[in-house]
């Protein structure tokens, strides 16, 4: 029997883990949600010490999508570095058997170098994501300094933008390929043209979140004190996703308009898969039309806002 804690377990990654662990019922899982469990509060994980766990598996962040990073810098760095600072304190004092699985982010990668591993603290990260950015390389900076002073072990992984069903619906900004997907069906059920943020030749690279978690869960054991890029197969423009998806909803691809006054972020954000495929070989994925079928089909059967 496995114990896992896991934060954020009310976010998209968080629930799609929580089922995915649940399939096994010899494991316990606890998943306090920021009601019962604010982590910006130095002392409120304490209510969880009489427990002892195998994994505590973070996911919690004080951020959003689209500019939201832009918008809130200063609330971002003391937010995070305090739900990161309480939540590394208690895995030190109150759980040092436990494993700390963390999730790391494409944009701490500096601008115009290949995003390897190796690369992650290197050079400045994108200007857009600066703090949210250097909040996760903190992160992982005090996981280090712990497990080098106490021996404790961690492991993080870096995501390319996940996507599946699921994801909330509830009026706040979203990931890119979501908002794409939200503004093309509305388009093609007789909504207004669909407007995509910058000119469309960003290049993004997305992995369906059951892709990731199989990998994840399959090397947790394997990756000790280190870092892993678990991206997706390719990277595609946003006029490339966009027409795909255009394509699956019978919607002429020629009406979308780019606003180019937008947030636009990175100009390439794609992962380096090398260091993945020396631990597992060749990986398969879902395939691009059929996963993004599948969050056409969410959208389109979700309370939508």
């Amino acid at each position: 029997m496995k114990k896992f804690f896991i934060t954020g377990g009310s976010g998209f990654l968080g629930k799609h883990l929580i089922r995915k662990l649940a399939n096994y019922a010899e494991n316990t899982i606890v998943y306090p949600d920021s009601k019962s469990c604010d982590l910006i509060q130095e002392r409120s994980l304490n209510q969880y010490n009489s427990e002892k766990y195998d994994f505590i598996i973070h996911l919690a962040a004080w951020t959003q999508a689209g500019d939201f990073c832009l918008r809130h810098p200063g609330e971002q760095w003391i937010y995070n570095q305090q739900i990161n600072t309480n939540l590394l304190k208690w895995w030190w004092q109150k759980q040092p058997q436990a494993k700390l699985v963390f999730m790391g982010t494409s944009c701490s990668y500096p601008e115009g170098v290949i995003n390897i591993e190796r690369n992650y603290l290197q050079g400045s990260p994108t200007q857009s994501l600066y703090t949210y950015a250097m909040t996760k390389r903190m992160l992982l900076v005090g996981a280090q300094a712990l497990s080098n002073q106490y021996g404790l072990e961690f492991c993080s992984f870096i995501p390319s933008t996940l996507y599946g069903n699921d994801y909330h619906n509830d009026g706040r900004q979203m990931h890119f390929i979501f908002d794409l997907v939200r503004k093309i069906v509305d388009a093609s059920e007789g909504g207004d043209p669909p407007k995509l943020w910058g000119d469309g030749n960003q290049v993004r690279e997305i992995v369906h979140v059951d892709d990731f978690l199989n990998i994840m869960i399959k090397l947790v054991n394997d990756l000790k004190n280190d870092i892993l890029n678990i991206p997706g197969t390719q990277g595609y423009t946003i006029r490339e996703f966009a027409k795909v998806i255009c394509n699956l909803c019978n919607y002429d691809p020629s009406l979308v308009e780019y606003d180019t006054s937008k947030y636009v972020g990175a100009k390439h954000k794609t992962l380096d898969n090398t260091k993945l495929i020396e631990m597992i070989g060749n990986y398969k994925q879902l395939e691009l039309r059929e996963g993004l079928k599948e969050i056409i089909d969410w959208y389109k059967n979700s309370n939508r806002q």
